[in-house]
C-alpha cells in the first residue's frame, strides 16, 4: 500500500490508504499526470486511487461519498471527450485491476476486470479461434472498462456491433457502495436477490418517457450520444446494455461478462480509390450488402506522402473481408470489387498479411497523424466523432465542409464511413480566449448541421465535456429529463463522473491548450514547432500509443507500467510545468525531474508517436534549465564528459583496466555516480589501438582520387574500447572502392552533453565539428559513422544545436556504413554470410534513419536476420550505468534481446553496432561474443568467433 499526499488533502488520502489494498497517490506529480486525457480539456484531480480488488472500489466510493468528493473512473486515458477527467478522485483500473477472470470457449464468453487492455483479451482468446468484436483504433492500450463507459465500436462494428451488442452481464458498485449484478432481465444483490428499488426506478423512467425514447433513440447503430435508454423499453429491456455508454456516471463496472465471436481465419483488404471524400461517403454504405468486416474511409489530407501506398484516388475506402481460407476471403473481396469497379476511380485487393497490417497502421494512427497535419497547424479533437445515418453521410459532409470554409477551419476526415461516423481534427485556435470563443460558435453550428441530417455529436467516443452540453440541441427536454432521472436512480448525489451527460460542464471551459499557450523559446532549435517549447509540448494530445504493450515506445513504461514513465505522462507533466498550477517550480520542478528520470533518451517516441512527441529533446532542454548555475548529479560530470575523460584513460589503458577490476572500483563507481553492479568497460590496449590505426589516413591530407569519398567518423567510444571496428569499417569501404580518410579523434558529436542537458558545451563541440567537416562535405565526401548513436547525433542534432545552414549541410552528408555502401556503391558484393544473425538495432538508428540498408545488405550476403527487440537495449548511453537505473535497464533488455541471445546457437551471430548494446549483451551474458556489422562484412561467414574483440 502506498500513499503520497499533498498537505491540503492529507486526511482524505490517509483515510483511503488505510481502507484499500491498492495505492493512493495525491502528490502533485500524480495530479499532473491525470490532469488530461485525449481531449482538449484539463482538470486537476485531488488525487489518484489504483484499486486492486472490487472491495477497493466499494471502499473508495463510500469514503468519497462521505467526503462529498466526486469519482471519475479511468482506464487507458484515451477518451476524446474529457470523460476520464475530474476534480475529485480519479480511479485508475489499468495498473492492478486488470485480470481476465475466465474464458469459456464453448459458450463464447469471457469475464474481465475493467482494467484489461483489449488486445490482452484478444490475445488470450485467439488460441480458441475467438475475438472480441468491437476494436477501437486504440485497441492495444484502451481498456474494456473504458469501452463499456463509451460504448466503443471500432472498425469492425459493421460486422460485430458495438460494445453494448457484446455485453451479457455487468458486475458493478453503485454510488452508495453496494455490489450489484446487472443482466438483461434483472439487477441482483450479492445474495442473488432482485434489487426491486433499482429496477422499479429505471422502469418508471422508461414508462414516463416512452414516446421520446422510442422516437429519438436507437434510430441507427452509431447513435451513441446520451444515455441508451432504448434498452429500458418494455419490448427490448436489457438492464446491462442500458449501462453501456453512460460514461461511468451511473455505476462503476468491476467486472463484465462479454460475448466473443469467431475470428476469421483469413482476411483480405479491398482498397477502393474514389474521386474525393464525398464520392467515398456516397458509396460506402452500399458495401454493407456484401457483408464486409469493415468499411473505413480516409482522404488525401490525412495521408500526405503515404498516398503512394494506395491506388489512384482522392479518398479511399478500406473494405475488409474475412473467410475460413485466404481463397474464400479473396473471393468475397473480388465480388465487391467487380460490383463497384465501374463506379470508383480504382481498386486494389491486398492479400499479403504484412501489407495489410502496414496499411491498417495508417488508419489506426489517424487520430495522431491528424493532430499535426502537413501544414504544421495544431489540430484538435472536440468535434471529432459526429455520426449520421450512413446514407446521409455525404450530404452531411458537404454541409460540414461548407461551414469549415466559412469559418476558415480545415482538417483531414477519416472514420467509419460504412456506418456514417466521421472523425476529424480541426485546426482551431485553442490558445487564445478569442479562439476558444470562436471554437464554441463553430461547434454549436456543426451540431445544428448534424441534427438536420438525422445525426448526433457522438458515434463512439461518448459525450464527456466536449459534447454533453450540446445534447440540448439534439434531444427534446423530455428526453433530457429522462437522462437526468436515470442518473438520479443510480447516483442521487451526483458522485460518479459529475459533469458528463447530465448537468454538463461548459464545452469551452477547462481548455488545456489555453493554460499552456505562452510561447517559450528553447535553447534547442525546434524548427518543426516554430522554436516554441510550449508548442512542442502541446503536440501530445493523449492518444496514448506510448502505453501500448508493444513497439519501441517507451522502454521504461514497458517495464514499470506507470503513467509517469510513458511518453504521454512526461509530456503531461511538462505541460503542467508550463501551466504552473499544480507543478509550481517551473524549470526547477522536482515533479518533472522525477517523470524524466527513467527516460532513456532512446528517441523511440520521436518516431513512433503519431504526432512526433520527442521527449529526449524535451528532457535535454529541461535538464539544461533545471541545472543551470546549479550543482549537477555526479554522473553528468563523469559520464556526461566521458569523451574528455576517455582521452587520458586511453594513454594508460592497462592501469585503468587494473583499477577497474580492483577493490578501488567500488569507490570509483560511487564517486562517479555509477551503479555498483555495473562492470566498467575494458579499454583497448595501446597495441590494439596502434594496430587499428596502421592504415589510417587523416582528414587533413584531403582526397586525392575520383573514387567515392568517405570521412570515417572516429567516435570516442569505438576508438577507446573497440578500435578494431574502425579498421574493419575502413577496410570494407576501401574494398568497395572508396577513398577513406579518418576524422580527427579530437572531434566529437556532442551526444553525452546533449543527453545530460549541458547544451552550451554541446553547441561549442558541435560548432568545432561542423567547421572541421564542412570542407570535406563540400568536396563531395560522405561522413560514415560506425557508432549509431553518434551517427544519428550528427544527422539529427547538429541542426538542432546550431540552427545553421552549415550544420544542416554536414548533417545531410552523414550515413551509416550500410547506407553509404548501398546508396553510393550499390554494385559492391558483400562476402558470403551463412549464419543466422540476431540483430539489436540501436534505438537512435531505429528512431532516425532506420535499419533498412543494413537488413538489405545482410540478406543480400545470404544471412537470415532476426530482430528480436525493436526497443532500446536498456543501457542507453549513460542510463544503465547511473545509480538507481540498473533494474529497469536490465528489464528493458529482457523484453526480447537477452532471451534471444541466450537461445542463440553456436553458429549464430549476435550483431550489435552500438557500443551500449554490445556492452549490455556482454555484461548480462558474458558467454556472448557480439560483433559489429563492419567486422562481419570484413570477415564474412558470420559466426560469433569473428568478433575478435
Amino acid at each position: 500500500m502506498t500513499t503520497v499526499a499533498s498537505h491540503e488533502h492529507t486526511p482524505l488520502a490517509r483515510t483511503l490508504a488505510v481502507a484499500i489494498r491498492g495505492d493512493v497517490d495525491f502528490s502533485p506529480l500524480a495530479r499532473a499526470l491525470y490532469s488530461a486525457d485525449a481531449s482538449i480539456y484539463r482538470r486537476i484531480p485531488l488525487g489518484v486511487v489504483y484499486p486492486r480488488h472490487t472491495d477497493d472500489i466499494a471502499a473508495t466510493v463510500e469514503i468519497c461519498r462521505e467526503a462529498g468528493v466526486g469519482i471519475t473512473m479511468r482506464g487507458g486515458g484515451t477518451s476524446c471527450g474529457g470523460q476520464a477527467l475530474g476534480t475529485g478522485v480519479v480511479v485508475d483500473t489499468s495498473r492492478y485491476f486488470n485480470r481476465i477472470l475466465s474464458v469459456d470457449p464453448e459458450a463464447r464468453r469471457a469475464v474481465v476486470e475493467p482494467g484489461v487492455v483489449l488486445d490482452t483479451l484478444r490475445t488470450a482468446v485467439a488460441q480458441h479461434g475467438l475475438t472480441f468484436g468491437p476494436d477501437p483504433s486504440t485497441h492495444n492500450r484502451c481498456t474494456l472498462g473504458g469501452m463499456i463507459g463509451n460504448n466503443a465500436c471500432g472498425s469492425h462494428s459493421v460486422a460485430w456491433g458495438t460494445t453494448a451488442d457484446n455485453i451479457t452481464a455487468l458486475h458493478v458498485v453503485t454510488a452508495d457502495g453496494r455490489h450489484r449484478t446487472v443482466t438483461a432481465t434483472q439487477i441482483t444483490t450479492p445474495d442473488g436477490l432482485p434489487d426491486h428499488a433499482l429496477m422499479d426506478g429505471l422502469d418508471a423512467v422508461a414508462a414516463h418517457a416512452l414516446a421520446p425514447i422510442r422516437t429519438e433513440l436507437g434510430r441507427y447503430r452509431r447513435q451513441v450520444s446520451g444515455y441508451p435508454l432504448q434498452h429500458l423499453l418494455p419490448e427490448r429491456r436489457d438492464y446491462a446494455k442500458s449501462l453501456v455508454g453512460t460514461e461511468g456516471g451511473c455505476a462503476i463496472t468491476t467486472s463484465a461478462t462479454l460475448t466473443l465471436v469467431p475470428a476469421p481465419k483469413a482476411r483480405v483488404l479491398l482498397l477502393v480509390g474514389c474521386a474525393d471524400r464525398y464520392a467515398a461517403a456516397e458509396i460506402a454504405h452500399e458495401f454493407l450488402a456484401y457483408r464486409p468486416l469493415t468499411v473505413e474511409g480516409m482522404d488525401t489530407e490525412l495521408l500526405g506522402p503515404r498516398v503512394a501506398d494506395l491506388p489512384e484516388g482522392g479518398a479511399w475506402l478500406y473494405v475488409e473481408f474475412g473467410g475460413d481460407t485466404p481463397a474464400e476471403a479473396e473471393a468475397a473481396a473480388r465480388r465487391a470489387e467487380r460490383a463497384f469497379a465501374a463506379h470508383v476511380r480504382s481498386t486494389l485487393v491486398v492479400t499479403d498479411p504484412a501489407d495489410r497490417v502496414r496499411l491498417w497502421r495508417i488508419r489506426e494512427d489517424a487520430a495522431g497523424l491528424a493532430t499535426r497535419p502537413p501544414s504544421g497547424d495544431e489540430a484538435w479533437p472536440g468535434w471529432e466523432d459526429a455520426s449520421v445515418p450512413a446514407e446521409n453521410l455525404a450530404a452531411y459532409l458537404r454541409d460540414f465542409d461548407a461551414l469549415c470554409r466559412d469559418e476558415g477551419l480545415s482538417g483531414p476526415v477519416y472514420g467509419h464511413f460504412g456506418e456514417g461516423c466521421l472523425h476529424v481534427r480541426l485546426n482551431a485556435d485553442l490558445t487564445s480566449p478569442e479562439g476558444v470563443a470562436r471554437y464554441r460558435r463553430f461547434v454549436e453550428a456543426a451540431c445544428d448541421i448534424v441534427v438536420r441530417h438525422g445525426g448526433v455529436p457522438s458515434g463512439e467516443h461518448g459525450d464527456g465535456q466536449a459534447r454533453s452540453e450540446l445534447l440540448s440541441r439534439v434531444y427534446s427536454p423530455a428526453l433530457l429529463n429522462a437522462f437526468a432521472d436515470t442518473k438520479h436512480v443510480w447516483d442521487p448525489h451526483n458522485l460518479l463522473n459529475p459533469g458528463a451527460v447530465v448537468r454538463p460542464r461548459p464545452l469551452d471551459a477547462d481548455v488545456r491548450p489555453l493554460a499552456m499557450a505562452a510561447p517559450v523559446r528553447p535553447v534547442l532549435r525546434l524548427a518543426e514547432d516554430r522554436d516554441d517549447f510550449a508548442r512542442a509540448v502541446r503536440r501530445c494530445v493523449g492518444v496514448g500509443k506510448c502505453r501500448a504493450h508493444a513497439g519501441a515506445m517507451c522502454p521504461s513504461y514497458q517495464v514499470t507500467r506507470e503513467e509517469k514513465d510513458s511518453t504521454r505522462g512526461r509530456a503531461r507533466v511538462l505541460g503542467e510545468m508550463l501551466a504552473g498550477e499544480v507543478v509550481t517550480a517551473g524549470w526547477r520542478s522536482p515533479e518533472v525531474r522525477e517523470a524524466l528520470e527513467l527516460c532513456l533518451s532512446c528517441k523511440a517516441c520521436a518516431r513512433e508517436c503519431p504526432v512526433g512527441v520527442d521527449v529526449a529533446a524535451y528532457k535535454s532542454e529541461f535538464l539544461y534549465h533545471h541545472y543551470r548555475h546549479r550543482i549537477r548529479p555526479r554522473a553528468h560530470y563523469t559520464l556526461g564528459w566521458l569523451p574528455v575523460w576517455l582521452k587520458p584513460a586511453g594513454v594508460m589503458p592497462g592501469l585503468v583496466n587494473t583499477v577497474a577490476r580492483s577493490p578501488l572500483a567500488g569507490l570509483l563507481k560511487r564517486v562517479a555516480g555509477i551503479d555498483r553492479r555495473r562492470d566498467l568497460p575494458v579499454f583497448a590496449t595501446r597495441r590494439q589501438r596502434r594496430a587499428s590505426a596502421a592504415d589510417r589516413t587523416p582528414l587533413r591530407r584531403g582526397f586525392t582520387t575520383d573514387q567515392p569519398r568517405a570521412v570515417l567518423w572516429t567516435d570516442s567510444f569505438t576508438l577507446a574500447f573497440f578500435p578494431q571496428v574502425l579498421a574493419d569499417g575502413r577496410a570494407v569501404l576501401r574494398d568497395a572502392g572508396w577513398e577513406v580518410v579518418d576524422s580527427p579523434a579530437r572531434l566529437c558529436c556532442g551526444l553525452t552533453w546533449t543527453s545530460t542537458g549541458q547544451l552550451g558545451v554541446a553547441r561549442r563541440v558541435a560548432e568545432r565539428t561542423v567547421r572541421a567537416l564542412l570542407p570535406a562535405v563540400r568536396a563531395g565526401a560522405v561522413i560514415v559513422g560506425l557508432e549509431p548513436s553518434c551517427t544519428e547525433q550528427l544527422r539529427r542534432e547538429l541542426p538542432r544545436l546550431l540552427g545553421t545552414d552549415e550544420a544542416a549541410e554536414v548533417a545531410g552528408a552523414v550515413r551509416t556504413l550500410a547506407q553509404a555502401l548501398t546508396e553510393f556503391t550499390p554494385d559492391w558484393e558483400p562476402p558470403r554470410i551463412t549464419s543466422w544473425v540476431i540483430a539489436q538495432v540501436h534505438c537512435h538508428q531505429h528512431a532516425g534513419s532506420g535499419w533498412h540498408a543494413e537488413r538489405a545488405l545482410l540478406e543480400r550476403a545470404g544471412a537470415t536476420v532476426e530482430v528480436p527487440q525493436n526497443s532500446c537495449c536498456g543501457l542507453a548511453g549513460d542510463f544503465g550505468f547511473v545509480d538507481g537505473h540498473y533494474e529497469v535497464s536490465l528489464a528493458c533488455a529482457e523484453q526480447g534481446l537477452l532471451p534471444a541471445v541466450r537461445a542463440a546457437g553456436a553458429g549464430d551471430t549476435v550483431l550489435t553496432e552500438g557500443f551500449s548494446c554490445r556492452l549490455q549483451v556482454t555484461q548480462a551474458h558474458p558467454e556472448a561474443r557480439p560483433v559489429h556489422l563492419a567486422t562481419l562484412l570484413r570477415n564474412g561467414r558470420g559466426s560469433q568467433a569473428t568478433a575478435g574483440q
